[in-house]
């Protein structure tokens, strides 16, 4: 089980990642999910599924949650605080490429990975 490419998602709360999500799990995949409030996230997951809490406009909160990860999805955005959300996607999208580069992510996620090989 260890052998199996370690894949974070972010966003899994949402509609995109949390059908991502259902499918990674679906396929057996290794998932580690990084949520603001794990707890609305843990009774959603599978019993593989790690959980850890960060918040990507935090970036202390996001050491160690890209350790050992081989592709990472960022799949969040901040429309729903109406002031200053573009500023506050360019933070966050900052901080988990430093995260995520500073952890040695092999590759980010591309229509080649998706689950089951789609596009």
């Amino acid at each position: 089980m260890s052998e199996r490419a370690l894949i974070l998602l972010t966003g899994a709360t949402g509609y995109v990642g949390g059908r991502l999500l259902q499918r990674l799990q679906e396929d057996g995949r290794r998932v580690r999910c990084v949520a603001r409030y794990p707890e609305y996230l843990e009774p959603r997951v599978s019993a593989g599924t790690e959980v850890v809490r960060g918040d990507l406009l935090e970036p202390d909160s996001l050491h160690g949650a890209l350790h050992g990860v081989n592709t990472a999805y960022y799949l969040v955005h901040s429309m729903g605080d109406a002031e200053h959300f573009e500023e506050k996607e360019r933070f966050s999208a900052h901080n988990f490429a430093h995260a995520a580069r500073r952890e040695g992510v092999r590759r980010p996620p591309s229509r080649r990975t998706s689950p089951r090989g789609r596009r």
